[in-house]
């Protein structure tokens, strides 16, 4: 789990607000739940993984924190939505989103079977409609939101074999351009945020099964090492902040520079 930021600041970005986020244990999204409630928010999120979100929710609470969290499968609309609808009981609208929940897939696209395409599609790119399905009615009614789709370097550059987690992130980038034009007149706005490498649970394991594969990321990277879910989750804060409040429609890279390098 990653550790706490110790204190209280001064100035909280995000006080007032009731952030969602979606999948929330662990990784990115963890750092997301820990740097939204240091700045202020009510942060509700849903998981499948109960352990570690338990976890974290208590080592929250007991530091005055106000987070809680339901087990639900975001790839699910019904099943989603009876979590939402605990959540927003407890602590009123949502005001502010962040669809993070998804997986990695990485296929031969003659070899990939269909089951596999709609089960990853649901989770990597159709949840991310269903956070906005749930949370825009009241958004509108209130005339100001704001939604960060966690997309990746993948939606615009990408590797061999990772063809559906490409088409997925792409699709997330389209998606967050499309809702902020359409929501601008309601007041809510519509960003995606598109990490490089990150140093999540996940990819530690990576780096610990395959050596070379660690040594060859860091050397690609411009600033020789690669990024932690506390700075992505950041970034996240800032958008989701009045402080960001003329960023609409755009698709932030927090990489490093990875996507600025000419392959060679």
């Amino acid at each position: 789990m990653a550790d706490l930021v110790q204190g209280q600041r001064d100035f909280m970005r995000l006080k007032g607000e009731h952030l969602l986020v979606t999948g929330g244990a662990q990784g990115i999204g963890e750092a997301i739940v820990i740097d939204a409630a240091h700045e202020g928010a009510k942060v509700s999120f849903v998981d499948i993984d109960d352990v570690n979100s338990q976890a974290l929710v208590a080592q929250l609470t007991t530091k005055g924190f106000q987070v809680q969290y339901q087990h639900g499968d975001v790839s699910k609309f019904e099943m989603f939505k009876a979590s939402f609808d605990k959540l927003t009981a407890a602590f009123g609208p949502v005001t502010v989103a962040v669809s993070n929940a998804g997986r990695n897939s990485y296929a031969d696209p003659v070899e990939y079977a269909d089951e596999e395409w709609e089960s990853f599609f649901a989770l990597d790119l159709k949840s991310s409609w269903y956070v906005a399905k749930l949370c825009l009615p009241e958004m509108r009614k209130a005339k100001k939101g704001s939604i960060v789709n966690i997309s990746s370097i993948h939606g615009r550059m990408t590797s061999p074999n990772f063809f559906p987690y490409s088409a997925a992130k792409g699709g997330i980038v389209g998606l967050s351009r499309n809702l902020a034009l359409d929501e601008a007149k309601h007041g809510i706005r519509v960003n995606s945020v598109s990490p490089g490498y990150t140093l999540t649970p996940l990819l530690k394991s990576y780096f610990e099964l395959f050596p070379a594969a660690k040594a060859n990321a860091i050397e690609v990277q411009p600033m020789k090492r690669v990024g932690q879910p506390h700075e992505i989750a950041k970034v996240v804060s800032f958008i989701l902040s009045e402080d960001a409040s003329f960023i609409n429609g755009a698709d932030l890279m927090v990489d490093g520079g990875l996507h600025a390098r000419y392959a060679s």
